[in-house]
This record gives structure tokens, C-alpha cells and sequence, in this order.
């Protein structure tokens, strides 16, 4: 339960070992730089910018260069490929690597220029092609298609959008133009009829109105005999195809550079971001300043390395009260998990305490309640673990992320067995339907909410209850510990008296009891001691929720609008019937599949029919509830528990560091 406490860091060298002490820092990934200058009249700014951004591209070029090769020659993953995370780098295959980022961008720079190659070729095949099409009805025609006629005669080579006969054509023609025409058709299809058509110089204009008149299309403006310009188009494809066949094949060759593609992808990405730091760093002729923050855990071994490796000056401070210190949340491996849940809502302000290690066994239990199958918990657990197994370098988050599943998924495997739900019925069911054994069963350790719903709504809200004292206990705690004791008495105590005192006043009502179908009732001295705390805690929060006020009428009016908060306590608590709605969900739901698959008896089509609707059933009935109950967990803590104490607001820790895609460099 701890936020890391942060030391200001100051480092100072010459800027020979400007280089090196960046490559270090961000090799190490524990300093986030600030962009503050000591002195502007000594120190400057770099203008890098431009660097950056060549670096930038650089890296977006070999992206998309992997991207060529991956259209071309796609990479085997597995089931597993998005947990594997970043592959190491050993330190010294980086420097070799990086000394041959020229040579590997070459490659690069290759693979995009025959992608563009094929890009472009394969853009030109259908206007080829097209071209082809165009000339297919003339192929007999032994004149060039763009001939105008002779000294003496007007030529016209061109289509109707019909088929029609030479008769009808030349008669049609005539009746248009009232001009003698010769006239002999090339080609006739139901679509259209190719025709070739003279006529004397001086009947041009009236003959070519009258084709107009008869819709006539002119043909493809080309040059050359249209049976020599189809063989040339037929070469030009024939070779366009093999050049693009050329040029995918030494696309394919290149795939077993594909690793070192990723390599000079992250190497641009890397040097990117470090300049993107130089261009933020006070620098002055011959001098370099970094300041910035450092987890304090890690600042020992930080300075005694930046002083070996790097030959600079370190010196660590403590931050003054007005600065924006950022936030790293430190806790032990069973509380780890849910940082990033904390992390989502925000992080601790300054001062505030870590909510995450009183949180983590409350989001356990809550998961566990809202899914409580126990089956569906050992799945939960062993199929985390299996990639934890299979995939050793997983990225720190998502490994937090998983163990939180696990952890969860342990405590959805204890309730499970204690509400007797393992694949809901499936015990029974499979007994009953295939061995004739109704006795067979699995009894539920405690009791099973499907047969008493209002025992696990009870329960339910207990639970509530004890999750909203503890939230203001915590409240109470952090008073006390800041020396606001008063606050916290005000503030905590009043309300544990009127609400606790509420609570077991009603517990003396038979009522009540009788209700929610309790086998007891409080004896009624009980419940007069109650009603005087919750008088006491009453009286205490109308006359202190408004102590901020001087004038007595205000601070009775935000005292009485302060007690009118009972109403959101109740809200609260209402809001944990939620685990009885989600637990009886996922144990209905999985009945419901259990009874359909059995449908057909112990045959071997029921067998398979039972196989089927099981696999596919329980499967969409884990993902489904599973999400809910991480969605309504989650809100059960932003809401209800974090209202009663948290507040947050603090900064992330952002180092700077290596956030690369592929790979991980690792200092030898």
C-alpha cells in the first residue's frame, strides 16, 4: 500500500557523453526527463526537430515495409502471438545491429520501391486489358482505326449501339443523309455492329450528321493495323504479368529480412524519441543538463552507473512541496494486479494514499461472487498460467492484467464450490442422462442462491456493508494519519453510528427479519442502544457536515443537507444486489445449456448433440458473464468504495525509455 517516494535528479556532462548517458537512460527506462531550464542565460534548447522527424518516417517506412512482407508472406502466429510481448535484444547484437541501419533501411527502401512497382503495373492490366476489349470486334480490320480517308474521300470507322444488317444500315443511312455512302460492316453482335464507311469529301459533313443521327460511336482512336496494335497489346500484358511476377518473387525472397526490418523500425522509433529528449535538454557550448525524477528505490544504482558508464555528475534532491511529482505505485505481487484498475480510475494525488492493496481482496471476492462457477474459475486460472508458461517476455501490464484474472478466477473457483456450481449442473445433468445416476451430484458447501435467493441477497448486502465501512475506514485512517483526528470523527465515526446504528435497529424489527428471511431478531434492548447511536451520529453530522461555515443558519442548513446523504448509503448498499444478480445469471444461463444439450438422451446423436451445445454454450456464457463481472466489479469499486475515501489526480510516471514494438534491448 504505497506510493514510491521520487527523487528530483540533476545530471551534468560534457557533451562527448551526451550520447552515451541518453542511450543509458533509455536503456534503463526509470528517468522521466523534465523540460525545465536551469538558467536560460547560460543554457539553450537544440533544435532537433527536423532530425526527429527523418527519424520518424524512417521508422514508418520500415513499418510499412514489414507490411509489404507481410501481404506477401505473412508470419506464423500462434494463439498466443498478441501475449508474447517484446523479444530481448541482447545489448551487443543492438550495436552491431545499429551500425548496419543503413544497409537495413536499403532493404527497406527495396521492398517499397517493388511494391509500388507491382502497385503501379498491376493499375496498368486493366487499361491494357481494357484497350484489348476495345480492339476484340475489329481484329479483321486491316486498315488503322484513326484513318480520315483519302485526298478525294472521308472515311468513318465506328459503331451502332444495335445489331443491325448491312441492308437496313446503308438504307437508314441514307434516309439521314440523303448522301451515297459505300458501307461494309467489320463485326455484328447483339450489342453493337462494327462498320467501315465512305464517302466522297464533299458529303462528309451531311454524312457524318447523319450517322450521328443513328447514334453512331466513333472507334478507338489508334494507330496501325488493330490485329498487329492487339498482338503488341498482348505482349505488353504477357510482360507486365512478368515482371510482376519478378518482382513478388524478390519480395518473397526477402522475407528472411523481415527481423531485421523490425529491428530498424524500433532503432528509428528509439532515436525518435531521444531526440525528442535532446530537443528538450539545457545545453550550453560545452556542457548538457538533465533533469527530471527517479523512483527513489532506483536512484542509488542509477547514479553510481550514470558516473562509471557515462563519466557525468548525478546529484538527487528531494522535490519541493509546489511541484507536480508524478506517480509510481509500488505493492507486493497479490495487490500488483489490480494497480492498473486503480491506474483507470486515477492515480493517487499527492499526499493521498494507494487504495490498491485495501481494494485487492474486495475485487477478488466481488469477481468471484458475480461469476461463482467453479469450473469457470479453474479455466480462468489455468489458462492464465498456461500463458504465463508459453509466453515468458509478456509485456509488464498485460502480465499485471492476467494475474488479476487469476487471482480472480481462484476466488470464482471458491464460491463456485461453495454455491455447488461447476458448469452450473453439469455433474447432475451428465449422471442422470448418461449414467442413470441422479444421485450423483455436487453439493454446494455452503448453500445454493438458485434455491435460496433471498439468503444470498442477504449476504450480499453484508458484503456491501462491509465494503462501504471498510472504504470509511480507510477515510478514518488517512484523518488520523494526516493529524486531522476531529475530520475523521466527523466525518466517519458520526456515520458508522447512524448508519451502523440504522442497520441493527432494523435487525430488532420482525418485520424485517421476517423479510429477508433472517431466523433471528435482535432482542430489544439491542435495538435501543442502536437507535441512540444513530440519534448520536444523527445530531453529530447535522451539526458538523457544514463546520467550513462562520454563520450558524448556513452551517444548520448544509448539516441537515449533509444527513440527507442516508439516502445514498442506502443506494450504495442497494447497489450489491448486483452479486445476486450476476451470480444467479451465469448459474441459470449454464443450466439452461446443460438441459438443451441433454435434450436427446444418452444416444449417440444426444452425446454429440450434448458435446456441442456445452462447448459452444458454456464458452459464450464464461466470455459473457465474465466481462460483467469485471465491468460491475469495477464499478463497485469506482463508485461505492472509492467515494467514501479516494480522490486521486496524481500524474503517471512517464520515463523515458524504450517503447518499441518489437524489441527489447537488454544491457549485457
Amino acid at each position: 500500500m504505497a506510493v514510491l517516494p521520487m527523487k528530483k535528479a540533476l545530471i551534468c556532462g560534457l557533451k562527448r557523453n551526451r550520447k552515451r548517458t541518453l542511450e543509458y537512460l533509455q536503456r534503463q527506462d526509470v528517468l522521466e526527463v523534465s523540460t525545465e531550464i536551469a538558467d536560460d542565460r547560460i543554457f539553450r534548447k537544440m533544435d532537433v526537430l527536423s532530425s526527429k522527424a527523418v527519424f520518424e518516417r524512417n521508422s514508418a517506412d520500415a513499418e510499412q515495409a514489414i507490411g509489404v512482407l507481410q501481404s506477401y508472406v505473412p508470419e506464423k502466429k500462434g494463439l498466443l502471438a498478441s501475449f508474447k510481448g517484446r523479444e530481448p535484444l541482447p545489448l551487443k547484437t543492438y550495436e552491431e545491429l545499429a551500425g548496419r541501419h543503413n544497409e537495413i533501411m536499403k532493404k527497406a527502401g527495396r521492398l517499397l520501391q517493388l511494391a509500388r512497382s507491382v502497385g503501379e503495373k498491376r493499375g496498368t492490366i486493366p487499361r491494357l486489358e481494357q484497350q484489348l476489349q476495345e480492339l476484340e470486334p475489329w481484329k479483321t480490320f486491316d486498315l488503322p482505326l484513326n484513318f480520315k480517308g483519302t485526298r478525294k474521300t472521308a472515311a468513318f470507322i465506328g459503331s451502332l449501339p444495335r445489331q443491325i444488317s448491312l441492308e437496313d444500315l446503308s438504307r437508314e443511312l441514307t434516309e439521314a443523309c440523303g448522301c451515297p455512302a459505300e458501307l461494309s460492316i467489320v463485326s455484328s453482335s447483339k450489342e453493337q455492329t462494327c462498320f467501315f464507311a465512305v464517302c466522297g469529301k464533299n458529303d462528309r459533313e451531311e454524312v457524318e450528321k447523319g450517322l450521328r443521327v443513328l447514334g453512331f460511336v466513333k472507334a478507338p482512336q489508334t494507330s496501325g493495323i488493330p490485329a498487329d496494335r492487339q498482338r503488341r497489346l498482348e505482349e505488353e500484358l504477357q510482360s507486365l504479368r512478368a515482371e510482376i511476377e519478378a518482382d513478388e518473387n524478390e519480395i518473397r525472397s526477402m522475407a528472411s529480412d523481415r527481423e531485421e526490418l523490425k529491428f530498424v523500425a524500433d532503432y528509428y522509433a528509439m532515436r525518435a524519441e531521444k531526440y525528442g529528449v535532446l530537443n528538450s535538454l539545457a545545453q550550453s557550448r560545452n556542457v548538457f543538463l538533465i533533469t527530471g525524477y527517479v523512483p527513489e528505490d532506483r536512484a542509488a544504482k542509477l547514479e553510481r552507473d550514470l558516473e562509471e558508464k557515462c563519466g557525468v555528475f548525478v546529484e538527487f534532491s528531494d522535490p519541493s512541496e509546489d511541484e507536480d511529482v508524478p506517480v509510481v505505485l509500488h505493492n507486493n505481487k497479490f495487490v500488483e494486479p489490480v494497480e492498473g484498475i486503480v491506474e483507470s480510475y486515477s492515480l493517487p494525488g499527492k499526499g493521498e494514499l494507494d487504495p490498491s492493496a485495501v481494494m485487492a481482496g474486495f475485487y477478488y471476492l466481488l469477481f468471484g461472487l458475480m461469476l461463482s462457477d467453479a469450473a469457470y474459475g479453474l479455466i480462468m486460472v489455468f489458462g492464465c498460467l498456461y500463458c504465463f508458461k508459453k509466453c515468458p517476455h509478456m509485456e509488464e501490464g498485460l502480465k499485471k492484467t492476467l494475474k488479476m484474472f487469476m487471482y480472480s478466477g481462484i476466488s470464482t473457483t471458491f464460491w463456485g464450490f461453495m454455491f455447488g456450481s461447476f458448469f452450473g449442473d453439469a455433474v447432475n445433468v451428465i449422471a442422470t442422462t448418461f449414467f442413470h445416476r441422479p444421485d450423483i451430484s455436487l453439493p454446494p458447501l455452503w448453500f445454493e442462491p438458485v434455491d435460496l435467493p433471498m439468503k444470498m441477497l442477504v449476504f450480499s448486502f453484508c458484503f456491501g456493508i462491509v465494503h462501504l465501512f471498510t472504504g470509511l475506514g480507510v477515510k478514518l485512517y488517512c484523518s488520523v494519519k494526516s493529524g486531522h483526528l476531529a475530520d475523521g470523527i466527523y466525518d466517519v465515526v458520526f456515520w458508522y453510528m447512524l448508519v451502523g446504528g440504522a442497520i441493527v435497529y432494523m435487525l430488532t424489527m420482525s418485520m424485517f427479519t421476517n423479510m429477508l428471511g433472517l431466523g433471528f431478531t435482535l432482542p430489544p434492548a439491542v435495538g435501543t442502544v442502536a437507535a441512540a447511536a444513530a440519534a448520536i451520529g444523527f445530531v453529530g453530522i447535522v451539526l458538523t457536515s457544514g463546520r467550513e461555515s462562520k454563520n450558524w443558519g448556513k452551517r444548520l442548513l448544509k448539516g441537515l443537507y449533509g444527513a440527507y446523504g442516508i439516502t445514498s448509503y442506502l443506494s450504495d448498499i442497494l447497489s450489491y444486489s448486483r452479486l445476486l444478480a450476476l451470480g444467479l445469471a451465469t448459474s441459470v444461463i449454464s443450466t439452461v445449456f446443460n438441459k438443451m444439450g441433454s435434450m436427446l438422451g444418452d444416444s449417440i446423436p444426444g452425446a454429440i448433440l450434448f458435446i456441442l451445445v456445452f462447448v459452444i454454450g458454456h464458452a459464450l456464457n464464461l466470455a459473457i458473464n465474465a466481462m460483467g463481472a469485471y465491468v460491475h466489479t469495477n464499478r463497485l469499486q469506482f463508485v461505492e468504495f472509492f467515494g467514501k475515501f479516494y480522490e486521486g489526480g496524481g500524474r503517471k510516471f512517464n520515463p523515458f525509455g524504450e517503447h518499441t514494438k518489437y524489441f527489447k534491448v537488454e544491457e549485457d
